[in-house]
């Protein structure tokens, strides 16, 4: 698994930010370097690749792309860190990785302090689940950056206003060049998306009956984190419900919410309101 870091890899402040289903870690690049901007250095900003994401490896058996791996994958990965102190932010599967993990805070091997929760709860819409369906694992093959990019906003323009720049920086990362044949002699270099389609092969199994069983245990995690909560919520989300996202702020850690106006699932962390929220929330 690989991951990507910002700061000081000597701080006693370990900040970790886990991406979404079909993202990777440089999705946080803006992100971590307000955070290491703001904390003079003194914080070290990890972000991983989930397996099967970026610059990860992809696994031989797909079935094992589900989040009892991931949690294991990232307890490994923090083994590795040793971190003094732990937050995290998490976005969507990043998000739902982070609640278990710390409810399992003994195992950690840090302290946990801070958990940011980036539009996902222990109840995640059924409509949402069948929404990603769609499109998990039919990525194709682009001619162009640019080409590619606009492909990604046509079913990620609920991630809400950004710049052509800005959203094109964001896309980069999630493309890898292939040599695509052509006649069988001439090779045409052409771009794919960053992570394993077989990630969808496991999604795709899933159930309501089966996501009902999976909410129980969501909730029992949620009920069982110590660590102070932020949930953030675009405002037109329809993965996060507001009323799950008042549930969180009434039961468990009783996370502080806020809503960002004008975007759906989910914020990228990207606009300067959204990163000075989560900025203060883990560097006060």
């Amino acid at each position: 698994m690989a991951y990507w870091q910002w700061g000081d890899a000597a701080a006693d402040h370990t900040v970790v930010c886990v991406h979404g289903l079909t993202r990777q870690g440089r999705d946080f690049d803006v992100l971590a370097q307000r955070l290491v901007e703001r904390a003079g250095g003194a914080v070290r900003v990890v972000c991983p690749d989930v397996v099967g994401r970026g610059k990860s490896d992809w696994l031989a058996d797909p079935m094992g792309y589900q989040i009892p791996n991931y949690v294991g994958d990232l307890l490994a990965l923090l083994a590795q860190l040793k971190p003094k102190t732990l937050d995290w932010v998490g976005t969507s599967m990043g998000g739902l990785i982070g609640m278990v993990a710390f409810s399992l805070a003994p195992t950690v091997g840090a302290p946990v302090r801070r958990l940011v929760l980036n539009d996902v709860g222990p109840t995640i819409e059924w409509p949402a689940l069948q929404r990603i369906g769609q499109y998990l694992g039919k990525s194709g093959l682009f001619a162009s950056e640019q080409q590619a990019a606009d492909a990604m906003w046509a079913i990620a323009s609920s991630f809400g206003p950004h710049t052509p720049a800005q959203w094109l920086a964001l896309s980069k990362p999630m493309l890898k060049q292939v040599n695509n044949a052509v006649q069988g002699a001439l090779q045409e270099a052409m771009y794919a998306l960053h992570y394993d389609p077989a990630i969808a092969l496991p999604f795709g199994q899933m159930t309501p009956e089966a996501a009902a069983q999976g909410e129980a245990l969501m909730w029992r995690a949620y009920d069982a984190i110590t660590a102070q909560t932020l949930l953030i919520r675009g405002a037109e989300s329809d993965l996060l419900s507001s009323a799950t996202a008042l549930q969180m702020t009434q039961r468990g850690p009783q996370a502080r919410l806020v809503e960002f106006a004008g975007v759906g699932h989910a914020p990228t962390l990207i606009a300067e309101d959204q990163t000075q929220v989560v900025a203060e929330f883990l560097l006060s």
